[in-house]
């Protein structure tokens, strides 16, 4: 598990991925993997799969595989703007933090098919509150290709 940070100590770092990649269950059903995890953005992939498939005359991505790509990365673009707004705080403490984070509302615009051998996703906070984050987030093919986007609200306390 290799989740490259500039910002964020080793512990914190290693904790959240271990948190999004292995405790959040369904993200290992998606195959979802960190590649990059900063205050302002994340990024992330997945592997096209077989189960993953939608439609198997065109072997599409499902619909659903890219809604939950995108809401699990507004929710780590927030536990990563959370990390870095209470940097005071020990890593261990600022990763107990996340116990309360749920999804409010999800916005997904599907604007081509997914087809493909890999998926990037990305993530970015637009507005973090004291209650409510804000993100908007974009699922793109291997070569860079804007396949969905999405916008998200999420209870932070």
């Amino acid at each position: 598990m290799t989740c490259p940070s500039s910002i964020f100590e080793p512990e914190f770092t290693r904790g959240l991925c271990e948190i999004f990649e292995q405790h959040i269950v369904f993200n290992q059903v998606l195959g979802l993997r960190i590649d990059s995890l900063e205050a302002d953005i994340v990024k992330a992939h997945i592997p096209m799969r077989p189960e993953l498939i939608g439609h198997f005359t065109h072997q599409r991505l499902h619909g659903g595989v890219i809604s939950a790509t995108l809401d699990a990365m507004g929710g780590l673009a927030v536990m990563a703007a959370i990390g870095a707004r209470h940097m005071d705080e020990a890593p261990l403490a600022r990763l107990h933090r996340f116990g309360k984070l749920g999804t409010i509302d999800l916005r997904i615009d599907y604007l081509r098919p997914g087809i493909g051998q890999m998926f990037h996703a990305t993530a970015e906070v637009l507005r973090l509150g004291s209650r409510v984050a804000s993100t908007r987030m974009q699922f793109l093919s291997a070569d860079g290709r804007l396949l969905s986007t999405g916008s998200g609200a999420y209870i932070v306390s």
